[in-house]
């Protein structure tokens, strides 16, 4: 079953002779619980098309579906509704709100749905990132590390279905990155939650399902690892 089905995605910036096709005609679907690698080279399109995905930007033309929904057929209410229901987003830089406490930071998507957060779910988050002991730092007071598995934390409150990951690993030491790769390996793994990452990292890109490579805005190679 495909959890994401892109149809024709293209993304322009500019006019006239200053137009760049920042993603052009991209098209390919998703089955739902897998890992996929997005890699190539900075300025090839890659984050602009996980933007797309999470429907932080709108493309120039094209289409995504997740879960059934087109997304881009929603008014920005709405769609903003459905990312914070259905999608975790993780970025290379933690985006934590410096006011808030570890376990408010992870509680975010809820409060801003104006929904009483489950108090069992975030104290298990917390546990299964190991930072029960930091629930009430500000993120200040946590080393980078530690506030990617706040952020990643935050991405998976809703339970959603789809996982999109932009060098989540890309701001940390190696042993840091290690643990953040292995924390959202086992959200694919024991939740089916499928897993959408940009690395540039071969090693990363080795344990997915399927490596997806884009060059100048257009899919170069798309090929399962196994």
């Amino acid at each position: 079953m495909n959890i994401l089905q892109v149809e024709n995605l293209t993304k322009t910036y500019g006019k006239g002779e200053a137009q760049v096709n920042a993603l052009d005609e991209v098209s390919f679907s998703v089955e739902k619980g897998s890992f996929v690698a997005v890699v190539g080279a900075s300025g090839s399109g890659k984050s602009t098309l996980l933007h797309l995905l999470g429907g932080v930007d709108r493309p120039t033309s094209g289409k995504v579906h997740i879960d059934g929904q087109d997304i881009f057929t929603m008014n920005e209410s709405k769609l903003a509704i459905f990312r914070r229901r259905n999608l975790g987003i993780v970025y290379q830089f933690y985006n934590l709100i410096p006011t808030l406490t570890a376990e408010e930071n992870i509680m975010l998507p809820y409060l801003l749905d104006g929904r009483k957060p489950n108090g069992a779910t975030v104290n298990e988050l917390l546990e299964l990132i190991g930072l029960t002991d930091r629930a009430k730092h500000l993120p200040s007071e946590l080393s980078g590390g530690q506030q990617q598995r706040i952020s990643i934390a935050r991405a998976l409150i809703n339970s959603p279905s789809v996982i999109l990951a932009d060098e989540p690993t890309g701001n940390l030491d190696s042993k840091s990155g290690k643990d953040i790769l292995e924390l959202l390996i086992m959200a694919n793994k024991r939740y089916n939650q499928t897993l959408i990452m940009i690395t540039h990292d071969e090693k990363i890109a080795l344990q997915s399902d399927r490596i997806i490579t884009i060059s100048d805005g257009q899919i170069l190679l798309d090929e399962e690892v196994r």
